[in-house]
């Protein structure tokens, strides 16, 4: 019976329909931001949503029976019972702030898509190597902050007036948001202040968050290997199974050939 289950929760069809309501939850909690559609449609968007969850709380029971100890030893089960018990918790009093975390089950999606479940997989994989990388970024904007708040402050007053206000601006510079304006408002008192931002534009955008892309893309390219690897012993498992199988047809028909033989050469003697 567990097997059966756990081959019905694994099926295709199945996988799609719950996705298909994760979806169609999703959208139905995006309209309730809506008043004028809450209020022609709010009995049964919450009729939808009501569904939705009881889905979701049978799936969980449904693998949970299934996989019995092994429920709780993955981690994306743990995740899906997490969403779904913040979305069970009463909405009303000082709770009512629970109220707008049911859209967190949107997020089922990454556990019950392969292809994302692998992309999660990979950015938590990168995240030791990311994190030497934050440390180098935040060391060449600390030091940066301090020299453009010592050569620019009185220029720029509200931009690199103090070395919070620097670390924003210089922040602001890194993600390209107005930084040419910034640059041109230094540039009226200190002409030479291009110089500055291009090498720190360079430095930050060019070199230190480049890095983080590469960093994530090997640590996908490890989780692809490991996959595919996974995938090889897999098909390999199968295959020596199916030989063995054929080893012991084999067996058993030469067994039954002999003894077919034997039955004839008894034949003559018995009459």
């Amino acid at each position: 019976m567990r097997e059966r289950m756990r081959d019905f929760l694994a099926h295709r069809r199945f996988q799609r329909f719950i996705v298909a309501v994760i979806l169609t939850n999703a959208a139905v909690l995006g309209l309730e931001t809506f008043p004028g559609v809450v209020e022609r449609h709010g009995d049964l968007l919450t009729l939808v949503d009501h569904v939705a969850l009881y889905i979701f709380v049978v799936e969980l029971l449904a693998k949970a029976y299934a996989e019995r100890s092994a429920f709780v030893r993955d981690p994306w089960n743990v995740f899906d019972a997490v969403i779904v018990a913040i979305a069970l918790v009463p909405t009303t009093g000082g709770l009512s702030v629970l109220r707008s975390l049911r859209i967190l089950r949107a997020l089922r999606l990454l556990s019950v898509v392969p292809s994302l479940r692998r992309v999660v997989s990979a950015l938590l994989r990168a995240l030791p190597g990311m994190s030497s990388i934050v440390v180098l970024l935040s060391l060449v904007l600390y030091v940066a902050a301090v020299m453009a708040t010592k050569l620019y402050g009185q220029a720029a007053p509200t931009r690199f007036g103090s070395l919070p206000t620097s670390l924003f601006t210089l922040y602001q510079t890194m993600t390209g948001d107005d930084w040419g304006n910034i640059a041109r408002e230094v540039m009226d008192r200190h002409p030479s202040a291009w110089i500055f931002f291009t090498i720190f534009i360079l430095v930050c955008t060019f070199v230190v968050l480049n890095l983080f892309l590469a960093v994530v893309v090997s640590a996908m390219d490890e989780e692809n290997s490991e996959e595919r690897a996974a995938a090889r012993e897999d098909t390999g498992d199968r295959t020596q199974r199916i030989l063995d199988e054929l080893a012991e047809l084999r067996k058993e028909l030469s067994e039954l050939r002999a003894e077919r033989a034997e039955l004839r050469g008894a034949g003559p003697g018995l009459s």
